[in-house]
């Protein structure tokens, strides 16, 4: 199936004050997409403004739910608009699953930021991020009004 972009859609490009500015200057990207409703998020870690990874898991975690809220408002959506989830663990090479250390997080998070919306949701184990202490990256895409 090809998407087609409608003439009359706008395509804006947004960056996430403070990590973002970082990530645009160093690595040329933006945070987020937003083409008439629909805004695509790039992956959002478990870092603050400085890109400093969050020492404890959970933390992380939640960190990068966190940034994935600045990052869908910085483009005029929020995580009641979020339709499709991808979260990226890492994992040890040979490893069977992703656990409950990062799945029970992932549970309660989406539980409290969605209101009962269950969005869909792919997980993917990783053995490499963008940042050395990064263990987990979630990208999203919502449709704002939906």
């Amino acid at each position: 199936m090809h998407e087609v972009i409608e003439q009359n859609e706008t395509v804006t490009f947004h960056v996430t004050p403070g990590y973002g500015d970082t990530a645009l200057e160093l690595l040329g990207y933006s945070q987020a997409v937003r083409i008439g409703n629909r805004v695509e998020i790039s992956g959002q870690g478990g870092w603050d403004d400085e890109l400093v990874v969050r020492e404890n898991l959970e933390d992380e975690i939640v960190q990068a739910f966190d940034n994935v809220g600045r990052t869908l408002a910085e483009a005029g959506a929020t995580w009641a608009d979020v339709v499709h989830v991808n979260s990226y663990h890492k994992v040890a090479p040979g490893d069977a699953a992703i656990g409950p250390d990062h799945n029970d997080v992932m549970a309660r998070e989406f539980r409290a930021r969605l209101g009962g919306r269950a969005p869909i949701w792919t997980q993917t184990g990783a053995t490499a991020f963008g940042l050395p202490a990064m263990r987990v990256e979630i990208r999203v895409t919502a449709i704002v009004g939906g």
